[in-house]
């Protein structure tokens, strides 16, 4: 099996990652094209005493730190102007990269070490600040698109147990845009496939047509949303989700929305 077959499958999952972590759609997937460009440039570097997704984000994450601790001499093209725009926002800590790492992507403890080349105790001592850090994150008011009853419940339960308030939980398109009229929420959760048939993505849109608001799409086939080929969602969690995952997507989302607030 070829490099490129191997990495393949991982690479949905790395523009996930890749979009959280600069909270920006065309930022994160440009990351990862460098990524790869990378790769293919010298595929004889790539980490092969290891497994292929540990490589791939190894890979990713040599690039990421460069882009934030070298000038912009010797880049060019979309990658490069990638990278210079996300230095102009907001740059996710050490501490998030390592919450993300665990969290939303399911890397252990070691495998997180390898990754930002550190230590075991000084992942644990980053998640550990990343999560004192969401505890003083500002509340928010979130509305629920969900229309599963079980996971509905389950996603207020978190939301509440986090701090922020509910607003309502919505299971169809119309009900989504409603509520969010009635009681304008400052965080959107929303499954893709709602009861009557009708969509989560067409509801936000809407939603978004009368204010602008971070949302996560949840969903239990991410790869359809992380093609890279076309405008897709920031934040996404993938269905069945951890509490954790829950947890670091919205503190990530809240994250970057504090960073447009004025001071």
């Amino acid at each position: 099996m070829s490099l490129g077959d191997k990495l393949a499958p991982h690479l949905p999952f790395l523009r996930r990652y890749a979009r959280a972590l600069t909270g920006n759609q065309q930022h994160g997937d440009n990351f990862v094209r460098s990524t790869l460009e990378a790769i293919i440039a010298s595929p004889e570097e790539f980490p092969s005493d290891v497994d292929p997704r540990l490589g791939l984000y190894r890979t990713f994450h040599a690039i990421w730190s460069t882009a934030h601790i070298e000038d912009d001499v010797g880049h060019s093209g979309e990658g490069a102007e990638s990278i210079a725009q996300a230095r102009l926002s907001r740059v996710t800590p050490l501490s998030r990269q390592a919450l993300l790492l665990t969290s939303l992507e399911g890397f252990s403890t070691d495998d997180t070490a390898y990754l930002i080349d550190s230590s075991k105790e000084d992942v644990e001592s980053l998640v550990a600040e990343a999560l004192a850090e969401i505890e003083r994150q500002t509340r928010a008011e979130v509305l629920i698109i969900e229309d599963e009853p079980i996971i509905a419940m389950d996603i207020e339960t978190i939301v509440r147990d986090l701090g922020h308030n509910v607003t309502g939980v919505a299971v169809t398109r119309d009900e989504a845009v409603a509520e969010a009229k009635a009681n304008p929420p400052s965080l959107v959760l929303a499954d893709i496939q709602l009861a009557d048939d009708s969509s989560g993505i067409d509801a936000v849109k809407d939603i978004l047509g009368q204010l602008k608001v971070p949302v996560i799409f949840i969903t239990a086939f991410p790869e359809r949303l992380l093609t890279g080929s076309r405008p897709e969602p920031t934040f996404l969690i993938t269905k069945p989700f951890q509490r954790a995952t829950v947890k670091a997507a919205i503190s990530q989302a809240l994250f970057f929305d504090a960073a447009t607030v004025p001071a």
